[in-house]
């Protein structure tokens, strides 16, 4: 995968270089939604609450403890 608005700013932590996303597969809607709001009383960050995407992927997005981003879809 290749971004072009990649940068070297420490403090965009989501878009530097190296891994772009991690994408994990739960299986169904309640999964999504569980595992959101089990990472989220953990105090991760939500990046995005569960929906669907444009392309028809019901997902979530969180922060893991460096910025990086997490999918979490069905």
């Amino acid at each position: 995968m290749n971004r072009q608005d990649i940068i070297q700013e420490p403090e965009q932590r989501g878009f530097m270089k190296g891994i772009a996303h991690f994408a994990i597969s739960v299986g169904s809607k309640e999964a999504v939604n569980h595992l959101t709001e089990r990472l989220r009383a953990d105090h991760y960050t939500i990046e995005s609450e569960p929906r669907t995407t444009g392309d028809g992927y019901y997902e979530s997005v969180v922060l893991d403890p460096e910025g990086n981003y997490v999918e979490i879809s069905m």
